[in-house]
């Protein structure tokens, strides 16, 4: 039992002094973990299939998703309500891991300088969105976030938009040829503010 006990210390001994040991069995480790807790994932119809309802971002929704995430409006703003009876009384229903398959990347996040913002699509005028983005203190008097003035007089770019969407297409996103072909025209003229609207307002609608 000694022997077996001195055999047994030295081993650890010599994970511990060796660096290059240690990172490899810790990578190893962290690397097992990882395919156990992700791989299920893949095969689970819950993560995988769109919730009853779902539909893909239209070209204007799609521009100002573009937009909301190159203001990095996702910094202060997570998109994933907790399934925790004091998240749900406040934000609704809990989010889902369906109502995101066509999001590439999703923006559940965790950050929460400003309110969750998963359910706040239908909740508020398109009037009181336009306010708040120019400004916040308009309508929201404590708030800290800061104005965005110049969506209302940038224009969304039509051209950017069918590759967009092909590029969607390609990882999943059921567009279809048609769809693709009116993208340009459906967000020209249009700001991004009016992009950003249309993005926020289908935020969280197809789960009631």
């Amino acid at each position: 039992m000694a022997d077996n006990h001195k055999v047994a210390t030295f081993s650890h001994e010599r994970i511990e002094t060796s660096n290059t040991l240690l990172i490899v069995l810790t990578l190893v480790v962290i690397l097992f973990g990882g395919l156990v807790e992700i791989v299920p994932l893949f095969f689970q119809r819950s993560t995988t299939q769109p919730v009853e309802g779902l539909k893909p971002y239209t070209a204007l929704q799609l521009a100002g998703r573009d937009v909301y995430l190159r203001e990095g409006c996702y910094g202060c703003h997570s998109q994933m309500i907790r399934p925790f009876r004091a998240e749900t009384l406040r934000y609704g229903h809990y989010s889902m891991a369906g109502e995101f398959v066509y999001d590439h990347p999703f923006q559940w996040g965790s950050k929460r300088t400003g309110p969750d913002l998963h359910r706040v699509g239908g909740k508020y005028s398109d009037e009181w969105h336009r306010a708040h983005l120019v400004n916040p203190r308009a309508v929201v008097p404590e708030s800290n976030m800061p104005a965005y003035p110049w969506l209302e007089t940038n224009q969304v770019n039509p051209a950017g938009m069918a590759p967009r969407m092909e590029a969607l297409r390609k990882v999943g996103v059921p567009y279809t040829d048609a769809e693709i072909k009116a993208a340009a025209d459906e967000v020209k003229g249009k700001t991004e503010m009016e992009a950003v609207i249309a993005y926020l307002q289908v935020l969280g609608t197809a789960v009631k």
